[in-house]
């Protein structure tokens, strides 16, 4: 039998109750701190043609229709071709198989793009924003997680990829290794690569597998334990929107933010090339049918709005629901939301 809706949000004292109004607040606050740097809200459609390529994105289908949004990315994108220099989003967003303490099919994601901008400006902007919700809702920039303090202060800690693979892993890694290479140097640090089973496109685990298997159990939980961590340079196999860092192809300008093992955002410098942007999403598609999993149409609307033309950007995608879970000292999503998918 259901429980009560009174102590369904009760079961907890009034805690639950509490971290819904400083919800709201952070919102409220949210908002001003868009409203200061002059940026345009926009309301983001939630029925799209695609949505999106990515091999790591299980999409809601809407027969007939569409899917529903992963992300605002493409249509935020069109705008800044559109001439719209700054611009965020506060949007729902919904995918398939999330579910759990840090998860929920439907979650709430702020993204902004500045053009002409550069990672750096967007990595800067979470910062502060970070840290001002932080005086809004929890009085100050020091925020407890797990028994551990954590001062949201800016600046906070720059780390590359390579550096913390190195540091925390043993791996060193460049980024543009072949599967073999990259499965040899995982082998070599005294770890077993992932293989897949029977039915899953594959008779070995790919790039993306094989550096994940490293990073989720040896890097992430050590990034940000006094301080949040910004994660850059990512390895070029694993980035199908952001550019490839002048200088060193290797990489790409990807940036993650982290505090106390919790991932926060995502961000990138935006490709803004027309002709490369289309080779990787038909790449992802392509390896998308290998492995067995979902097809998913290209946005030819995003692609023209490429070709017709966008400044040098930066953007980045912050999942504020666990914004608020870091900022409350909040264990699960259920703590920072009226309803997780559970209780529907």
């Amino acid at each position: 039998m259901p429980v009560s809706e009174h102590f369904r949000l009760r079961r907890d004292g009034n805690r639950r109750i509490d971290n819904l109004r400083l919800r709201a607040r952070a919102l409220r606050r949210l908002r001003a701190f868009f409203d200061a740097e002059d940026f345009l809200e926009i309301e983001a459609p939630l029925l799209v043609p695609s949505p999106g390529l990515e091999l790591h994105l299980d999409a809601f289908a809407v027969p007939g229709a569409g899917y529903l949004i992963t992300s605002p990315e493409y249509q935020l994108k069109r705008l800044l071709a559109a001439g719209l220099p700054r611009i965020y989003s506060l949007a729902r967003c919904f995918r398939r198989g999330e579910a759990g303490p840090r998860h929920n099919p439907e979650f709430t994601m702020v993204e902004w793009y500045r053009a002409p901008g550069t990672w750096q400006e967007v990595a800067a902007d979470v910062e502060r924003l970070t840290a001002a919700l932080a005086h809004e809702v929890a009085g100050g920039a020091v925020v407890v997680r797990d028994g551990r303090s954590i001062d949201l202060s800016p600046p906070w800690e720059r780390l590359s990829v390579r550096e913390a693979m190195q540091r925390h892993a043993g791996i060193d890694l460049r980024g543009d290794e072949s599967l073999e290479e990259l499965t040899a140097k995982v082998e070599g640090s005294g770890r077993r690569v992932p293989v897949l089973g029977p039915g899953q496109g594959q008779e070995m685990a790919a790039w993306d597998d094989v550096f994940f298997s490293v990073f989720l159990d040896a890097v992430e939980p050590n990034l940000g334990q006094s301080r949040p961590t910004l994660l850059y340079d990512w390895p070029a196999p694993l980035c199908a929107l952001a550019r490839r860092k002048p200088g060193d192809p290797a990489v790409v300008e990807r940036f993650e933010a982290y505090a106390g093992g919790l991932e926060l955002c995502n961000g990138f410098g935006e490709l803004i090339d027309a002709v490369e942007q289309r080779a990787r999403l038909f790449a992802d598609r392509e390896e998308r049918a290998r492995r067995g999993l979902p097809q998913y149409p290209v946005d030819e609307r995003f692609l023209d709005a490429l070709a017709e033309g966008i400044p040098a950007a930066g953007g980045v995608a912050l999942g504020f629901d666990r914004v608020c879970m870091l900022l409350l000292g909040a264990a699960t999503l259920r703590d920072v939301t009226a309803f997780t998918v559970d209780e529907l």
